[in-house]
């Protein structure tokens, strides 16, 4: 089955607006696991503006006390100084490599195939030396993947926004879309590339992209955090969990 890694960065951004403890990210954490998630993900900026180092390091640590169960972190980031080096010290299982642009509120674009490739390389055989899986973050086009594997990752995260919005306008325009990421993942599996993926997905657009060839991973946070808030964390992430058992 495909592993849903949930994004816990809104549990931060709550709690970040009044201050203090509450909502516990790591009581989130501990309540999407039990629910069957098998990893987490976070995405910490640097302005820390929700997921903060603090919440990083205990967030690993709660997750080596379970470390028999197979559950896995990976941590968002463009390859900054302070970023790099929170990973360094965390070692998660997979860290996934991610552009940022100045002032935006999300990710809006994976990497340009034009990005320089020797300081890429360079941060990847680092964190790999490390025992840190790397997945870059790209858009569904052979350029960019083929890119990714010229800088040594392990994996492809691709940036499913651009199929969510197509999803939207109905069946052909969702297929029409999915097909281009079809091909993309059957790229990367003959370059030997892992494939991840995430943004805007969701509990409805999930029922397609969850047949996308080679699929590894999902990544999913605002969606899944945005229902939490009506029925309850546990029980959504059980409701994705059954999305992708088909």
């Amino acid at each position: 089955m495909v592993r849903l890694s949930v994004n816990v960065n809104k549990v931060a951004t709550v709690r970040n607006s009044r201050g203090g403890d509450v909502p516990s990210v790591l009581d989130a954490v501990r309540v999407c696991l039990d629910a069957g998630a098998r990893g987490i993900t976070v995405h910490p900026r640097a302005d820390e503006r929700h997921i903060t180092g603090a919440d990083v390091r205990g967030i690993s640590s709660l997750l080596a006390r379970r470390a028999e169960q197979g559950l896995e972190l990976n941590i968002e980031g463009d390859p900054r100084p302070d970023w790099l080096a929170l990973v360094h010290e965390v070692r998660p299982h997979q860290a996934t490599l991610v552009p940022v642009r100045v002032g935006e509120i999300t990710s809006q674009a994976g990497f340009r195939a034009d990005t320089d490739e020797s300081p890429m390389r360079r941060v990847v055989t680092e964190l790999q030396a490390k025992g840190i899986r790397i997945s870059v973050f790209v858009d569904p086009e052979e350029a960019p993947i083929q890119w990714a594997k010229r800088v040594g990752a392990d994996r492809i995260e691709l940036y499913t926004e651009p199929f969510a919005r197509s999803f939207e306008l109905g069946p052909a325009e969702g297929q029409k879309s999915f097909a281009r990421y079809a091909a993309a993942s059957l790229m990367a599996e003959r370059l030997g590339l892992g494939v991840n993926a995430g943004h805007d997905l969701d509990l409805d657009n999930l029922v397609l992209f969850r047949t996308l060839p080679q699929l590894d991973e999902v990544s999913i946070g605002h969606a899944l955090i945005s229902r939490a808030i009506f029925v309850g964390l546990g029980q959504v992430v059980r409701e994705y969990l059954h999305v992708l058992q088909g």
